[in-house]
């Protein structure tokens, strides 16, 4: 095959995610301090992406090296249930921020953890079903017809995960439109019991809501081109469109470290540690309060 400057761009990117990526997951497997609720999802989340940037790389080497029909298969069910599991971490993650917020005095009791628990359980078991799906059978390969934009994967298969996709975005929206109401009721509340000034508690909401949208607005942006080919186009579609919008797919699980692991001030406070060559697993934190909004 001729090396296509695409799948390139592909394979590079997969190696930039699975770089990130394993950096987040070895932090938080190797101390022991990181198994709050929280950190249990950031970390699903890096291991999702992580799978993802390794399914990249995997699709290359066996494209352009070891082209087979059954090793293709594993690849893109291994980036189905990867892309799977990264989304429906984010969408746990935001649960978890409504969750902590809306039941603030509940959110550090047990329950908590079994939610947590639950919440990781469904999330990779329905990740693994959809990413079995074509190594199942529900594939293309004797139908080229029924392809979708993405090759083996059927065009009802796509159509199942983009409207997936379009339903975890309504979901997410929904929830960060109430977090933003409680955090300017919140603001509001501190602010008129601490006597602050009115600059401030607007500077607090500003910036509460500033980050909610960064976080919903990098997701929409890196998926919402996808999904919506991926109802609208089909294997006759050029392949030149797929490309371009799978690719900014792919830089959500590159942003996904930078956005929720990497500004957490514990995370940051062991990165630091681990680079200075004085790795401690005892650094003080707050063990079960939710990411910062």
């Amino acid at each position: 095959l001729a090396l296509n400057p695409w799948d390139v761009v592909l394979c590079i990117s997969g190696t930039i995610i699975s770089c990130e990526n394993a950096i987040v997951v070895v932090v938080i497997f190797y101390t022991p301090a990181f198994r709050a609720p929280m950190f249990l999802l950031i970390g699903s989340l890096a291991t999702a992406d992580l799978l993802a940037g390794v399914g990249l790389i995997l699709h290359f080497a066996f494209v352009y090296f070891i082209p087979s029909e059954a090793v293709n298969l594993l690849t893109v069910g291994l980036l189905v249930t990867s892309f799977t599991a990264s989304i429906s971490s984010l969408l746990t993650i935001t649960i978890d921020r409504y969750l902590s917020l809306y039941n603030a005095l509940t959110y550090y009791s047990e329950r908590t953890v079994t939610r947590t628990y639950i919440m990781l359980i469904l999330t990779w078991g329905a990740s693994i079903c959809y990413g079995l799906l074509p190594v199942m059978g529900w594939n293309c390969l004797k139908e080229p017809s029924a392809c979708s934009i993405v090759k083996p994967l059927t065009k009802n298969h796509l159509i199942i995960l983009s409207a997936s996709f379009l339903t975890v975005f309504a979901v997410m929206l929904q929830l960060y439109v109430q977090i933003c109401r409680i955090v300017c009721r919140h603001a509001h509340q501190i602010a008129v019991q601490r006597h602050f000034l009115a600059s401030s508690h607007y500077v607090t909401t500003r910036k509460g809501i500033a980050t909610l949208a960064v976080m919903l607005g990098t997701f929409a942006s890196c998926w919402l081109p996808f999904a919506m080919y991926g109802l609208l186009g089909d294997c006759s579609s050029p392949a030149l469109y797929t490309y371009a919008t799978l690719l900014p797919a792919t830089y959500n699980s590159m942003l996904n470290p930078i956005i929720y692991a990497f500004r957490n001030q514990e995370i940051q406070k062991m990165l630091w540690a681990v680079c200075c060559g004085c790795f401690s697993s005892m650094l003080p934190f707050r063990s079960r309060s939710p990411s910062d909004v």
